[in-house]
């Protein structure tokens, strides 16, 4: 069966080097020339993957990937010309599934993007999920219900949604814009020190609860859900 994946790359040689590789192995190609571009091909033909490029011009593709990751978990491999370990740490933080330095080996980037498919097919979709789980920590989204060790923990509306997004990518750092649009819609506007206050909450609650690191600050970029007590910790302390 044929792949959609789009390719977003301002170099048009690159495009087109990537295009050829992934034409080859059967997969179905559009290409996008910056990211505004590909975020209205990737709303008009629904890639089943992307392969984004980070640095290019009016719209990076980290912000793309941030927008792509507020409706969706489609795969995302990063291009860069940088090699700076921040850079790919950010990347993969962000959202993204894996990060190639140009120059690259086309055959390498094809057995990427193969290897991440695979990955992804094998995991299940818990963006449509009604129960999450992490550690000792539980939701139901349909029942609107929050549990640690079975307990209920009384969450607001706002603090339920914002738990939830966290909860449907664990250890994935998300922006306070990316909270912002999963968690209240993106119509609706809200201060940074609102999303801020209502995390304190949220964190406080979980605390009490048992969960007493559950909800880390990455400084400078955002919210990531880390460990629940009598869970798997997913990051190192900084």
């Amino acid at each position: 069966m044929s792949k959609r994946v789009l390719i977003v790359d301002d170099d048009p040689h690159i495009r087109e080097v990537i295009a050829f590789a992934l034409e080859k192995d059967g997969m179905s190609i559009t290409m996008a020339a910056d990211g505004v571009e590909a975020l209205k091909l990737f709303e008009q033909r629904a890639p089943e993957f992307v392969v984004l490029d980070v640095g290019m011009p009016e719209m990076d593709g980290l912000e793309v990937c941030r927008r792509i990751r507020a409706t969706s978990n489609c795969p995302i491999l990063f291009l860069s010309a940088r090699d700076d370990e921040i850079d790919r740490i950010l990347g993969l933080e962000m959202g993204g599934d894996d990060y190639v330095t140009k120059p690259f080996s086309p055959r390498e980037l094809v057995a990427r993007v193969r290897a991440i498919s695979k990955r992804v097919a094998a995991q299940p979709d818990v963006s449509k999920e009604s129960n999450l789980e992490f550690g000792i920590l539980r939701l139901n989204t349909e029942r609107r219900t929050s549990k640690v060790l079975g307990v209920d923990i009384e969450l607001t509306e706002t603090e339920f949604d914002m738990l939830a997004v966290l909860m449907r990518r664990p250890g994935v750092v998300f922006d306070r814009n990316s909270i912002l649009d999963q968690a209240w819609g993106n119509n609706i506007h809200v201060s940074d020190r609102t999303i801020d206050s209502h995390m304190r909450n949220l964190r406080s609650k979980l605390r009490q609860a048992g969960c007493s690191d559950a909800v880390r600050t990455v400084r400078g970029v955002g919210f990531q859900l880390h460990t629940c007590e009598g869970g798997v910790q997913l990051a190192e302390d900084t």
